[in-house]
């Protein structure tokens, strides 16, 4: 009897691992240059989650750490508050995946961040994670042109994001100082 218990979790488990990998975005880009990418970015849209809901005037600022990582500090502002949150990003396979990193914000876990569209100057970035649940339009300015969010959103589209759960971040929000 104690024998069937795995293979009952394991039945009830695997359904569930195969529709979690069915939603999987595997579109990082191929080539990458990690110290262009580093500086300040603005956050012009992103899916509404938790840890950023309400939040406006939203920046990520990387930078690298002595021991190769990167220092990752995201900030905004809530109800006239500064909210900061500093983490650290890694690249697990730099050479074979230079546009996959792992970002992480609490102690040893990390999640999925995919660079999975960036213009030749970096200046405009599309960014998400393997799974759909995740998308970041960010940019070196507080604003992109149509253009350009019109060809970020037409790519999230064709890598199977949900556009209309976009949040236009307002970066215009008179701060509290």
């Amino acid at each position: 009897m104690n024998s069937l218990i795995p293979l009952a979790l394991a039945g009830l488990l695997f359904p569930g691992l195969m529709l979690a990998q069915s939603g999987r975005i595997e579109e990082a880009i191929p080539e990458f240059k990690l110290k262009r990418y580093l500086g300040k970015w603005y956050e012009i849209a992103r899916f509404d989650h938790s840890f950023e809901r309400g939040m406006t005037n939203v920046t990520a600022e990387y930078s690298l750490r002595p021991d190769g990582k990167v220092r990752v500090v995201n900030t905004g502002w809530k109800d006239g508050r500064k909210k900061v949150a500093e983490g650290k990003a890694r690249q697990p396979d730099p050479m074979r995946e230079p546009s996959h990193l792992e970002v992480s914000f609490f102690w040893f876990f990390y999640s999925d961040y995919n660079i999975l569209m960036l213009d030749d100057h970096y200046r405009y970035a599309l960014v998400g994670s393997r799974s759909p649940k995740y998308l970041w339009i960010l940019a070196r300015e507080p604003y992109i042109d149509d253009d350009v969010r019109d060809a970020m959103l037409a790519e999230a589209k064709k890598l199977g994001y949900d556009t209309s759960k976009l949040i236009w971040v307002d970066q215009n929000v008179h701060m509290e100082r």
